[in-house]
């Protein structure tokens, strides 16, 4: 054992029994769920229920809310609790929420708080696919993975202090202070296939088709590919759903259903129609209070207003501000002015908003009847110099909407009046545009004889990759056809 090891050894050892833990004992418990020691010294059950209880609140408010359907909260909850009540925690109060996000997610909290969002709800094709992915999360929970975590993160920084108490190093104690669990944030690919493993067994429990942990599997890979695609950039599949934090494999799905052992489901349950039946008439998309995106053209109904982007740019909406990527590195950020600015806009351009840069060309502007103002800077950045250009539109008294325009050098002037035109395409709506602004929707249709995929995904509001947002909505292959009779989703507006 080498030096620095055997004083990272005894700082742990002194922590632990300041404690009250002995080291390789307490601590350490055989989880009823996997049958394995479990390292959880310093997250106790009772800590899990109160930190799943203090941050259960915090979630809901990140994620925009709980989603506002009694039925879809039953349903969904109904499907989670058969499957906890097969787990080997039947005791412990799970609670599910469906939360009001079009992201692709779900995860758990300690504590028995398991979250999946309406996006993932409008990716699954059948019951046995939600169940799949509510029973690997429950098996998160039962493992009891968030305490393995932080307990880990705990003792590591606990060496890691110890170091620097016996080394003097302040730049080890500051790595301490800040936490070594930035490391171990994600759930190991470990702790992911057994969770899997988990999740198989529960929902074996209770009947249902256990390869439809591999099917949405498969639904969620082919998301992850088109959103991708759909973003210019299909080389960075995993930025963009939970496969970020979930590393999973179809072939890693298929392992831990023949290493869960249980019996094969005899006539299991999938039940694809009615789990389509529920789901008819699920918000896909953006929430209303959060505005649309209409193919280049952004719109939101509860604050009245429009603007559309350049040919070439993609929208992309959060609730703190609205995003476009363009050709060449170009960019385009529009959001609300913090505070409510009064007075001048070009002093509140060069002084408020624009004081960091060196603003030229500053002048004011009349945009659709409300005044504005604009200027241009050319900034340094990490990756290079760009080109910004600020705008700032007056919408009324206590109202200022912004666009931040980014260019390469050699890429400004033509993009320059595509951009000029964005700024003056903003406009207010009025009441009945306003109203006249519907969300998107889930919605079941019966093919009909003679319907196509191509016939059926044009149908959608759409302007590029009908077929393929078709397709993966669906859970079809490429080359897959359609039946009479057959069921399928589309998103109607």
């Amino acid at each position: 054992m080498s030096h620095s090891t055997r004083i990272l050894a005894k700082a742990a050892a002194f922590f632990l029994a300041t404690l009250g833990l002995a080291p390789g004992l307490s601590g350490c418990s055989v989880n009823p769920a996997t049958g394995q020691p479990t390292f959880t010294a310093f997250m106790s059950e009772s800590d899990e229920l109160r930190v799943g209880r203090e941050e259960h609140p915090k979630i809901i408010e990140e994620f925009g809310g709980a989603y506002d359907d009694p039925e879809i909260t039953k349903y969904v909850d109904s499907i989670g609790q058969f499957l906890a009540s097969t787990s080997e925690r039947p005791d412990l109060k799970f609670t599910f929420t469906v939360l009001d996000s079009p992201v692709v997610n779900a995860f758990a909290l300690p504590g028995g708080y398991v979250y999946i969002t309406r996006g993932l709800l409008a990716l699954a094709n059948s019951e046995a696919e939600v169940a799949g992915v509510l029973g690997h999360e429950i098996g998160h929970v039962t493992a009891r993975h968030s305490a393995q975590r932080y307990s880990q993160a705990m003792l590591a920084n606990i060496g890691l202090m110890g170091v620097a108490i016996a080394t003097g190093s302040s730049a080890l104690a500051n790595l301490a202070g800040a936490g070594a669990s930035v490391y171990l944030q994600s759930y190991s690919r470990d702790q992911e296939y057994e969770a899997d493993i988990l999740g198989v067994r529960y929902i074996s429990r209770a009947t249902y088709d256990p390869q439809a942990m591999a099917s949405f599997l498969n639904s969620l890979l082919a998301d992850n590919r088109l959103e991708a695609q759909i973003a210019g950039n299909p080389g960075a599949a995993d930025e963009y759903n939970i496969m970020a934090t979930h590393p999973r494999t179809a072939d890693r799905v298929q392992r831990a259903i023949e290493a869960a052992g249980e019996r094969p489901v005899g006539d299991p349950m999938v039940e694809r129609d009615i789990y389509l039946a529920k789901i008819d008439g699920l918000l896909h998309g953006d929430d209303p209070d959060e505005g649309f995106i209409l193919g280049r053209r952004f719109a939101h109904p509860k604050l009245k207003f429009e603007f559309t982007v350049p040919e070439g740019f993609r929208l992309y909406n959060s609730s703190d501000a609205v995003i476009a990527r363009g050709p060449e590195g170009g960019g385009i950020q529009f959001d609300r002015a913090p505070g409510s600015p009064s007075g001048d806009l070009v002093d509140y351009l060069a002084h408020q908003w624009g004081k960091n840069v060196n603003l030229e060309n500053l002048e004011r502007i009349t945009v659709n009847g409300l005044e504005g103002a604009t200027g241009t800077a050319r900034v340094s950045t990490q990756s290079g110099t760009a080109d910004l250009r600020l705008a700032a539109i007056r919408y009324d008294a206590g109202t200022v909407y912004r666009f931040l325009f980014i260019t390469d050098p050699d890429q400004t002037s033509q993009l320059s009046e595509g951009l000029r035109r964005t700024t003056y395409s903003f406009r207010k709506l009025s009441d009945a545009e306003a109203a006249a602004l519907k969300p998107q929707r889930i919605r079941i249709v019966t093919v009909q004889p003679g319907d196509t995929v191509a016939s059926l995904a044009a149908r959608m509001p759409f302007e590029d990759y009908k077929i393929e947002r078709f397709r993966v909505l669906n859970g079809l292959a490429e080359g897959a056809t359609l039946t009479p009779g057959q069921k399928v989703k589309l998103v109607v507006q």
